[in-house]
């Protein structure tokens, strides 16, 4: 305890910021700072450089994880998937904007709870699909009364498919006994001496879960009010 602690490795994290905010190279920033932690903490510049190493051959596949989905999606993004997606929905004369998301809300909690989180998200499911849905079902609720889909509701119509995906899935997954958060709350009631069963836990995230839904397809009501006010 009398020992001193080494405070310069931190350095390290003042040269991620400095380099973020100098908008330079991420991959470069990541590396100066990686060797500036290691100088710092009298790292032998071979242990360091072994280090790098692990590290990389460890993380190798992620960029394949996620840029593979990324060009699936660019890929059926330009051979028309939005449009498909809005003619379909405007074939559909009393689909809504808010309904449709409620019906997506309803799908994306269900599936959260249990534990299939990555059925939705925001670059696979809400930009390419959710949102083109809702803009193309605004479109027929509006031009019904003769007006057009102006670019301020188009703009509300996504950031509501966006929020829609994140509440469902938020209170969604807190349903799901083996999710990580009712993991490391049961770790840090049991530290604490209270003993508690996940189970129990996730049972008491069901009406969490039912208010969160209830609160968001009221929102989403008044999106369709918003959009008939709007029009008129």
């Amino acid at each position: 305890m009398n020992s001193a602690v080494n405070l310069w490795p931190l350095l390290g994290v003042a040269v991620i910021v400095l380099g973020f905010l100098l908008r330079l190279h991420p991959v470069l920033v990541v590396i100066a700072a990686c060797f500036t932690t290691g100088f710092a903490a009298f790292m032998p510049v071979e242990a360091l450089l072994a280090s790098l190493g692990t590290a990389f051959v460890k993380t190798r596949n992620l960029p394949m994880i996620y840029l593979l989905p990324l060009a699936a999606i660019g890929l059926l993004e330009r051979f028309g998937l939005r449009e498909h997606a809005q003619a379909a929905i405007s074939r559909v004369r009393s689909a809504t904007a808010g309904r449709l998301l409620i019906v997506y809300l309803f799908v994306r909690e269900s599936s959260a709870a249990m534990g299939l989180t990555s059925l939705g998200g925001h670059p696979s499911m809400v930009r390419p699909v959710v949102a083109p849905m809702a803009e193309g079902a605004a479109e027929v609720q509006l031009g019904a009364q003769g007006k057009a889909l102006g670019e301020q509701q188009r703009y509300r119509i996504r950031a509501m498919a966006a929020a829609t995906d994140n509440v469902g899935l938020f209170f969604g997954e807190d349903i799901f006994v083996a999710f990580g958060a009712i993991v490391l709350m049961q770790t840090v009631l049991r530290a604490e001496g209270i003993e508690v069963d996940p189970l129990h836990m996730a049972l008491w995230g069901i009406p969490t879960a039912i208010c969160a839904f209830i609160i968001h397809a009221w929102r989403l009501n008044r999106l369709d009010g918003y959009l008939r006010r709007s029009a008129a």
